[in-house]
């Protein structure tokens, strides 16, 4: 080799070791200062992990601070799905430590109630020790992470299931609007009843933990933690044991009806639901709102099944979400009379010593045909005043009202009873504080019109005849309210014209039980019933239970009367295509009435038969409540009767 080509070659090596440390520290440049400013945001993100921990959420109580919706504290292990699917060997491993197999485990991460946005429970109620033994070595079970969980729990089961509501994962809908207040995906939320009418009382205020890991999510140091902070708890009107005694009441009723028959058809009964409200005329506080069929909503509280989802929304189940008290729709019946009562009254139409002369039935004549209309089981009741008309629930007394109203509508309109109804509180919204009510119509010209255009299929006749206000007279025809509006009308009239908004919370509470909200009372507005008008419907009320020729006297037979007077309205709705649905409202005491107790019993028959026996249970147990009465309230006995 010369010394030519020994220079040559030490020359390309070193141009080549040149060039190496050339871009080299070209590239060192560009990381250093180039890119420092992104890869510096890029490393303390990957260095600082911000765990977000929902707080508990506020508790339910009754009015008597019994807890009705509570927390539960449970130490977990809960699987991040995308990370225990790299690595399969984690669940050997958590198999072994849990004394579980690993089919089961699987089988829980893949439960469907989780989605992505949460980690799933693999292992609920763990011991402490095991909780510590993960995080001590989370190197051997990434993907799988300790955790104090709090769970909502409702300690009375299916208990006021309906006022109470459920919880669940938010879904878009509900996040959009409230990504401002600081949800995030997969958080808890309202979905029905007080939960959802006073979630930004309950939720609370979140854990913020910032910790230090490294590369491998080991947590190095805590930098910083905002404590969460429960939510505020709602102490509710609902009195729980009156609750209690209306839901059973109610199911006694239900099922009472199925082993009886219709005397019409001979067929049974087939009582597929109702509901029993208590309100307190004088504010609107709900006592007890009772609705059945129900359900538990502790089955939602950690997401529920599709299947079990569906089955709760299975008409053949007739549907144990729905609150019957504010959702379902019934014609009145009977109980309607009322509304038609005060309009007869307040018009001057009658005088309350007016009588007509009731022979069980009453024929309209039109232009081309006649109809006749009857009274239940065509009762002759004879010479009736109102008084005695509600008392005997005489139809035919309401009949002649009603045509008289229509014949006269130049003078008193054409919906002179449905403008009272709805001043009373019938066919419209009562602005309870709970979700999803429904609204309800009182049928009048006006409106049979405007459903005839909007649903000519549905109601293929606009028109509106002299039959047609006598089906109003008596709470028949195309008129739906629901039970609260029932119960509310009653209040309104015994209260003497103030209507309220029914309320089931009365206070927002902190930690210590010390108020720090009172919801009021609200007036709706206030309707005018002078005592002219009051007292002789007041008189027929009580005389349902208390004349032996009541519609439901023979349901309160042997009820203490004399020390806790009550009184009420039967009522017997027929509906095309169903049974006849079975109505009664009562109040007590009487002279100063503190309670309004409304029962309704779908295709149960009778109003006195079947829902008035249930009220009548209702207010025993108040009575022994009071220390009026001291005899326990029997079971519900089915009586005879008419309207």
């Amino acid at each position: 080799m010369t010394q030519d080509s020994s220079r040559l070659r030490l020359g390309v090596l070193g141009m080549v070791v040149l060039s190496l440390f050339c871009a080299l520290l070209a590239r060192l440049w560009y990381l250093q200062v180039l890119a420092a400013p992104t890869f510096k945001v890029e490393a303390q993100h990957n260095s600082v992990a911000v765990v977000y921990t929902e707080a508990p959420r506020g508790r339910i109580l009754d009015r008597n601070g019994k807890v009705l919706a509570d927390n539960r504290v449970v130490l977990a292990l809960v699987a991040h799905r995308d990370e225990v699917a790299k690595k399969p060997e984690v669940l050997d491993r958590l198999s072994g430590l849990l004394g579980v197999p690993v089919d089961e485990i699987n089988r829980r991460i893949a439960d469907e109630r989780y989605t992505l946005f949460k980690p799933v429970p693999v292992a609920v109620d763990v011991p402490k020790d095991t909780l510590i033994y993960v995080r001590e070595h989370q190197v051997d079970f990434p993907g799988i992470e300790g955790l104090q969980l709090t769970e909502r729990v409702y300690p009375n089961g299916t208990l006021a299931a309906q006022v109470l509501g459920t919880v669940g994962e938010i879904n878009d809908d509900e996040l959009a609007p409230r990504k401002a207040q600081g949800y995030k995906a997969g958080d808890t939320i309202g979905k029905s009843g007080i939960e959802l009418t006073y979630e930004s009382e309950l939720r609370g205020q979140p854990e913020i933990a910032k910790l230090e890991v490294d590369s491998v999510g080991r947590v190095q140091r805590s930098l910083g933690l905002q404590p969460a902070v429960q939510g505020n708890d709602i102490r509710l009107s609902i009195d729980i044991d009156i609750q209690r005694v209306a839901e059973e009441s109610l199911e006694q009723g239900l099922t009472l009806a199925r082993k009886s028959t219709d005397f019409l058809t001979g067929k049974v009964f087939t009582a597929p639901g109702g509901t029993v409200v208590v309100t307190d005329p004088r504010d609107g506080s709900v006592l007890a709102m009772a609705s059945n069929p129900t359900f538990d909503p502790n089955e939602f509280t950690n997401g529920i099944s599709v299947k079990r989802f569906a089955q709760l929304n299975d008409p053949a189940g007739h549907y144990p979400l729905n609150n019957r008290a504010i959702q379902g729709l019934y014609a009145p019946g009977s109980t309607f009379k009322l509304a038609t009562s005060v309009a007869a009254l307040k018009a001057g139409m009658i005088a309350p010593r007016d009588t007509y002369n009731d022979l069980g039935s009453y024929t309209v004549t039109g232009d081309e045909r006649s109809s006749t209309f009857t009274n239940a089981r065509g009762a002759r009741n004879g010479l009736v005043n109102v008084t005695k008309a509600l008392t005997v629930s005489s139809d035919v007394f309401f009949y002649w009202l009603g045509e008289r109203f229509w014949d006269g509508r130049a003078k008193y309109g054409t919906a002179a009873i449905q403008d009272v109804a709805r001043s009373l509180g019938m066919g419209d919204y009562t602005d309870i504080d709970l979700p999803f009510e429904s609204n309800g119509r009182v049928a009048d010209p006006a409106g049979r019109e405007k459903l005839h255009k909007d649903y000519p299929e549905a109601f293929p006749y606009p028109e509106w005849y002299t039959g047609d206000n006598l089906n109003i007279a008596v709470g028949q025809g195309d008129t739906a309210i629901t039970p609260l509006q029932l119960a509310n009308s009653y209040a309104t009239f015994i209260n003497g014209g103030t209507v309220y908004a029914p309320r089931v919370a009365s206070a927002v509470l902190n930690h210590q039980g010390q108020e720090i909200r009172k919801i009021d009372p609200k007036v709706v507005r206030r309707t005018d019933l002078p005592a002219g008008v009051r007292d002789p419907i007041l008189a027929g009320f009580r005389g349902v239970v208390s004349d032996p020729l009541g519609t439901g006297f023979n349901a309160f037979a042997g009820f203490p009367l004399g020390a806790f007077p009550v009184a009420g309205k039967t009522g017997t709705a027929e509906v095309a295509g169903k049974q006849d649905t079975s109505l009664f409202t009562a109040y007590a005491p009487a002279d100063a009435p503190r309670y309004v107790v409304t029962a309704v019993l779908e295709e149960s028959g009778l109003g006195a038969s079947a829902a008035a026996p249930v009220v009548r249970r209702v207010l025993e147990a108040i009575a022994v409540k009071e220390g009026i009465a001291t005899a326990p309230p029997g079971a519900v006995v089915r009586v005879d009767g008419h309207d």
